[in-house]
């Protein structure tokens, strides 16, 4: 049976797009992969199982032409090398990558190369070069050269052995740790012939066949009787976003499928339930003469409208014709949208002299954005069919590292909240998927700007976490591959107490000193300091700490290990939400090394990123999965309900989580504080200011 899971515009896509995945979670067929990717920006999860075979597989369409694939499969009666003895089951984590190189024309088909477990055991290995061509708008073809796995049915000599004669030989894979790169292996040994053909009928059905050049050496025997290199299926696109499917494989087995996709650029309640705005209140239409209250009044005016906002006034000032306000943002995740609505707020209670309203942004107490507009320019542009771009091309956005008086009477502040909460923990080996889940008690409370104290209590209602049974066996400090302990010594767990304070050193700068019960293994001091310029792509950080590791079942308590870490970091900001971060130090089991993680932010807040870390630990030494590596995913919770909220789901996907390569959890980290404040995040999303 094959299931998978799909997002996005109708999965029957538009020209150019694939027209479905295959069971490995890539675009293309049944077993085999075509030259077509999904939607840019599409989050696909798919789940399939025929004989035997269990596949997970979480697919993202990175860009228009690269696509990347993790998946964790469940094997029963697999062999450990083709010939070999047969295993009873096994659980295998891969990734694979797909690149278009050239797209389709008139006359040319479009062209991918792929790689299938470029990092894992090398059970599912294969290197592919495919071609598919769009006949009609109903009709095409896929033909494709394979290596590996897609290189075992019905091989012959690699042709690229022209170039090179080692490309004639393929070395035996390592399935040892798993994880490790094995790219000698790659485009060698035989290769073969594959292909098929798809047609739809309309836009809900398509129909499948394909010649499959695997001829499932490791199953064929064991976990099945491979027949025929024929596959034939059948998907029904039961809706915009789900697809199920049913497969005829290898002339033996039946298989299903079932796949859900979504893309982050397409919010379930479209541009969102907010209220509405507070109008524009031009100048003319007051009665009479705006009267110019006193500071008090006004201060007190603009408090009661901020609130209505869900916005907090920290600080008032007035200088000439230049009314100046600053704010803190508790709900709205998109800081221009936060500025909009103060600046529209102003309109209605600033004296009729002025002309110009200062905005500044705050981030933990730390003013972070000067926002400068026009209040001629609000009423004239309310209703303009471009007003965004207007309104932006008149607003002047600086640093702001000075504060305000804070005469705002927001201070002292105090905050709490009751919500749910999830922990999951994937991958153990007698359970691919373990949770918790309860409730969580949450405090915040602020004396003055930049100081806030902060506690998380946790009491869980249901969950397994406390079931594994597997010692840690690491040579290293067990600095993490203990983790389960502390969900084995009690069901209520103090995850944080805090003191934290932000402050702005000077121009471009921002620094935090926390320290506390930093998480729910490590309390300690922790300190950072970063340079980040309103409009650079570039910015540079600093972070040292000493942690040390809590008990397992004292809420206070703490174990004799401790460590001192901390990192340099650079982070950088690429076109079209591309990012990248570069961390260099020394981590929690003393180990040095670095981490470089890639992702890929959209303008609504979802962030989809993968991590690798190596440092000076052997694979040996750190044992399965051979170094530290995962996936995140940060979903905003705003675009799920629709309702302004600025608190988003955050998750980690780990192969495997071991000692190596481990750092401390702080919350409150600057980058990820102050950013979304700043110029180029204003400037990315600019249109939600009139919202």
């Amino acid at each position: 049976m094959i299931a998978g899971l799909s997002a996005g515009p109708a999965a029957a896509g538009p020209e150019g797009t694939a027209w479905g995945y295959n069971s490995y979670g890539v675009p293309g067929l049944i077993d085999m992969p075509g030259a077509f990717g999904r939607d840019d920006g599409e989050l696909g999860y798919a789940v399939s199982h025929f004989q035997n075979q269990t596949r997970h597989a979480l697919t993202f369409q990175i860009s228009e032409r690269l696509s990347a694939s993790f998946r964790y499969a469940l094997l029963y009666d697999i062999r450990r090398n083709p010939g070999g003895p047969v295993e009873p089951y096994r659980y295998d984590r891969s990734f694979s990558l797909q690149y278009r190189f050239l797209e389709e024309g008139i006359y040319r088909p479009a062209f991918a190369v792929g790689v299938n477990d470029i990092a894992g055991t090398g059970v599912y290995g294969g290197e592919y070069v495919v071609a598919s061509k769009t006949f009609s708008p109903r009709f095409r073809a896929t033909l494709g050269l394979g290596w590996g796995r897609l290189g075992s049915h019905g091989g012959f000599t690699n042709p690229l052995g022209v170039l090179k004669n080692s490309f004639k030989y393929r070395p035996m894979a390592s399935s040892g740790l798993g994880g490790g790169f094995q790219a000698n292996t790659w485009f060698r040994g035989d290769a073969a012939v594959f292909g098929g053909v798809e047609w739809r009928p309309n836009d809900r059905w398509r129909l499948i066949a394909e010649y499959s050049s695997d001829d499932y050496a490791r199953e064929d025997g064991a976990a099945f009787d491979r027949k025929s290199p024929l596959n034939f299926g059948v998907d029904y696109r039961y809706n915009d976003r789900t697809t199920v499917s049913a497969r005829y494989l290898y002339g033996a087995e039946l298989g299903l499928q079932l796949t859900y996709a979504l893309n982050p650029k397409q919010p379930r309640m479209g541009s969102g339930l907010d209220a509405a705005p507070p109008p524009v209140v031009p100048r003319a239409a007051q009665a009479g003469p705006s009267p110019d209250l006193d500071d008090s009044a006004l201060i007190a005016a603009a408090r009661t409208a901020l609130a209505r906002e869900g916005l907090s006034l920290h600080g008032l000032a007035r200088d000439g014709d230049t009314l100046r306000i600053q704010i803190g943002n508790d709900r709205y995740p998109i800081a221009a949208q936060a500025t909009g609505r103060a600046a529209r707020a102003l309109t209605g209670l600033a004296p009729a002299h002025v002309e110009r309203f200062e905005i500044r942004l705050t981030e933990k107490g730390m003013p972070v954005s000067s926002v400068l507009v026009r209040r001629a320019d609000l009423e004239a542009l309310e209703f303009h069919p471009v007003a965004s771009d207007l309104m932006r091309a008149r607003t002047r956005i600086t640093d702001a590292p000075q504060s305000l008086p804070l005469n705002g009477g927001h201070f002292p502040a105090f905050t709490a909240a009751l919500e749910p909460y999830l922990t999951p923990s994937f991958f153990d080996p007698d359970s691919p998927l373990r949770l918790d889940a309860g409730a969580a008690a949450t405090a915040r409370y602020e004396p003055r700007a930049g100081l806030v104290f902060s506690g998380r209590l946790q009491q869980k209602l249901v969950g397994n976490l406390d079931k594994t049974i597997r010692p840690s066996t690491s040579v290293l400090p067990h600095v993490r591959s203990d983790g389960y302990l502390y969900a084995k010594g009690s069901d209520t767990s103090l995850t944080e107490l805090t003191a934290a304070w932000y402050v702005r050193p000077g121009q471009d700068l921002y620094g935090r000193v926390t320290l506390g019960l930093l998480e729910q293994m490590y309390g300690g001091v922790s300190s950072e300091l970063l340079w980040k310029p309103q409009n650079s792509r570039l910015a540079l950080g600093a972070e040292v700490n000493w942690a040390k590791q809590r008990a397992f079942d004292d809420m206070f308590g703490f174990r004799d290990y401790d460590v001192v870490t901390g990192h340099v970091s650079a982070y950088y900001q690429f076109d079209r939400g591309y990012t990248a971060q570069l961390d260099l130090g020394r981590y929690l089991a003393g180990d040095t090394g670095a981490t470089l993680t890639l992702a890929r932010e959209f303008d609504n807040g979802w962030k989809i990123g993968a991590f690798a870390t190596r440092t000076n630990v052997s694979s040996e030494d750190f044992g399965e999965g051979s170094f530290d590596k995962g996936i995140s995913l940060t979903i905003p919770i705003d675009w799920i309900t629709g309702k302004p909220e600025r608190r988003a789901i955050n998750t980690t996907i780990r192969p495997v989580q071991r000692d190596g390569g481990a750092r401390l959890s702080v919350p409150g980290r600057l980058y990820e504080t102050v950013r979304g404040q700043q110029a180029s995040a204003l400037d990315a999303s600019w249109g939600r200011f009139w919202k």
